[in-house]
C-alpha cells in the first residue's frame, strides 16, 4: 500500500496537541520506540531510500509491548514522500531479527523516539521527540492516503505547504550539519 507522508519540523508540541484536540482528533498512540534499523553490508536500501525495520513499541496507553517487522520503500519525493510499506506485527523481535540476519541483513542503527498519534478523519498525525542524540528537534509527521486530507491537516494545524517536507529524516539532519550515526 502506499501512504502519503510529509513532515513539519520545529513544532511546539503542546500547541499541536492542544490544536488536535480542538479539531476532535482522538490520541490513538501515546508509546516509547526503539526503531532497530537493518540493511545489507553495502547499505543498499537506505542509499535507495529504503530501509528494513523491528520497532519495539512499549504501549502506554494499553499498557503492552507490540513488536512490529516492516520494509519501506520510496515510491517518488515530489510534494510528498510516497512510500511503499510492508508491515507485520510479529511475537518476538528477536525471531524478526534473526529473519532479516538470515537474509544478509544486519543491524546498523538503533533509535530510540517517542511518539504520540492522533486520528483525524483517515489520517494520522504523529508528533515525534526523539532522543536528543539522533534528533535534536520534535517534528509532526503526517500519514495518509489523501492528497486533499494531508493538505486540509496542513492548513488546520496552522501551517501552509511550503511549511512542510518531503525529505527523510537522514537527509533533513544531514542538511543540518548533523550526523545520523550511520
Amino acid at each position: 500500500m502506499h501512504e502519503l507522508e510529509t513532515r513539519i519540523l520545529d513544532i511546539d508540541v503542546e500547541i499541536i496537541r492542544k490544536k488536535m484536540l480542538e479539531l476532535g482528533a482522538v490520541k490513538v498512540k501515546a508509546e516509547n520506540q526503539t526503531n532497530n534499523i537493518f540493511d545489507f553490508p553495502n547499505r543498499q536500501l537506505l542509499n535507495n531510500k529504503g530501509y528494513a525495520r523491528i520497532r519495539i513499541a512499549e504501549d502506554l496507553l494499553n499498557n503492552k509491548n507490540v513488536y512490529y517487522m516492516t520494509t519501506k520503500k520510496m515510491i517518488s519525493q515530489d510534494k510528498f514522500k510516497v512510500m511503499e510499506e510492508n508491515e507485520v506485527i510479529v511475537d518476538c523481535p528477536d525471531t524478526a531479527e534473526n529473519i532479516f540476519k538470515t537474509l544478509g541483513l544486519e543491524l546498523v542503527q538503533s533509535i530510540k523516539k517517542y511518539r504520540e498519534s492522533y486520528k483525524y478523519k483517515n489520517s494520522l498525525i504523529e508528533i515525534d521527540i526523539n532522543d536528543r542524540n539522533f534528533c535534536p528537534f520534535p517534528y509532526l509527521e503526517i500519514e495518509t492516503y489523501s492528497e486533499d486530507e494531508l493538505q486540509e491537516i496542513v492548513n488546520l494545524l496552522g501551517y501552509t505547504m511550503d511549511d512542510t517536507t518531503s525529505k527523510t529524516i537522514y537527509e533533513i539532519l544531514g542538511d543540518r550539519g548533523l550526523t545520523p550515526g550511520l
